[in-house]
């Protein structure tokens, strides 16, 4: 089958890749599409040492597995869990300790015309979410986990710092709480895309030093960490969404001066994320700069990197 493949830091489309084999309790999966992501890019740079073919946001149409989900359009949590490590028998999935990561940690990904998952960790996509819309599941699950590790409530102030495809993501989640929310980047027609949902929008000089209760970091640069943790207030929450592919320098003394709750967030559940997209309290169309078949995928890599481009999609199924 094709498939793009990573190795030694480089990228290349494969057309002699074995099909997955599917193991007990595991689905086979024909993909639809499939979305590159920061982290993809990040696997390239040399973020975590992966072989393999990448892609972890993707929509499909199962073809072997339970009998509820064959010919059925899914999405899968991409974390495939042992089940019975001390993290599975939390039910914290996302840290098994014997994990394997779709497209990320020993297991191959979606930019390929097949990948195999465990039926668990699939979820059927309703009728009325269209296939390219359905691929930003995973990312919006990602967002949503900030909502799982803390409480927000209508009267915080909260900062989203990044107007990139992860930031207008998660300000699109943090305003379905109803809080006080301020999201600020560098470009006017990003920001335009939450400003049309009546997301208060600015940029780091409109930002009011020591006075949020909640501060996300989306931008993954230096400069985003320091926007973030100077607005925050004493005993305030900073939030990490972002993967860093190089060391983060950070003032470790005004942390523990103003005793800042510094939290990661990483994945998170499919089940919400599918209920947002299906009642439309998510724009993502907006996100979308370009497509490409999976045979021209070298060019939609070079597409995703160039500065300022958002989601870019691979139609797998062309």
């Amino acid at each position: 089958m094709k498939g793009l493949w990573l190795e030694n830091n480089q990228l290349e489309l494969r057309t002699d890749i074995p099909e997955p084999e599917i193991k007990d309790g595991e689905a086979r999966v024909k993909v639809l599409c499939a979305g590159i992501c920061n982290t993809d890019l990040e696997l390239i740079r040399g973020y975590y040492p992966y072989k393999g073919i990448l892609g972890h946001e993707f929509v499909g149409v199962v073809e072997e597995g339970p009998k509820h989900l064959i010919n059925r359009r899914v999405v899968g949590e991409i974390n495939a869990a042992c089940g019975h490590c001390k993290f599975c028998l939390r039910d914290e999935p996302t840290h098994c300790e014997n994990r394997t990561v779709l497209g990320i940690v020993n297991r191959n990904g979606a930019f390929a015309d097949y990948l195999s998952l465990p039926s668990e960790n699939l979820y059927p996509v309703a009728d009325n979410i269209p296939t390219e819309v359905a691929t930003f599941t995973e990312p919006i699950a990602a967002a949503l986990e900030i909502q799982s590790q803390i409480k927000i409530h209508p009267d915080d102030k909260v900062l989203v710092v990044g107007d990139g495809k992860l930031g207008q993501l998660v300000a699109q989640t943090l305003a379905v709480t109803g809080c006080d929310l301020l999201a600020v980047g560098r470009h006017d027609e990003k920001l335009a895309n939450l400003k049309a949902r009546g997301i208060k929008t600015g940029f780091a000089q409109d930002i009011q030093q020591r006075t949020f209760d909640i501060a996300v970091e989306c931008t993954g640069n230096p400069e985003g960490f320091a926007i973030a943790q100077s607005a925050l207030r004493p005993r305030g929450t900073l939030v990490l969404k972002s993967t860093y592919a190089g060391k983060l320098s950070l003032d470790a003394s005004a942390i523990v001066v103003d005793e800042i709750t510094l939290i990661g967030s990483r994945c998170g559940r499919f089940a919400p994320a599918l209920e947002l997209l299906a009642q439309e309290k998510v724009d993502v169309q907006p996100l979308i700069d370009a497509r490409y078949p999976l045979n021209q995928g070298l060019a939609a890599f070079e597409r995703a990197q160039t500065k300022g481009t958002q989601k870019v999609l691979l139609n797998i199924s062309e």
